[in-house]
């Protein structure tokens, strides 16, 4: 079963870098510079350091103001596999 999860905040923290909130109570920081280095035409706008960190939150996903947006459910998936989340304390 596949959990729903929303991101509930960004915040931009490095040129490639946002720590995220999420519906789960987990947050925690990632690093983005691997697909901004595998570019797109969606993502290369996004190599702008001032672009990217024009990150926002929109319907539970982070997005840019060029239209691009990221799976909030694999976002969080591949952020637990890497050891980058965190919950609050109780």
């Amino acid at each position: 079963m596949i959990e729903l999860v929303k991101i509930l905040s960004v915040l931009p923290s490095g040129p490639s870098r946002l720590r995220l909130r999420f519906s789960d109570g987990t947050s925690g920081e990632h690093d983005f510079a691997p697909m901004l280095a595998e570019g797109g035409e969606m993502v290369e706008p996004l190599r702008d350091p001032a672009m990217f960190a024009r990150a926002f939150v929109q319907m539970g996903t982070v997005s840019w103001p060029n239209g691009f947006d990221l799976d909030s459910i694999a976002l969080r998936r591949e952020m637990g596999a890497a050891g980058e989340l965190d919950r609050p304390a109780a």
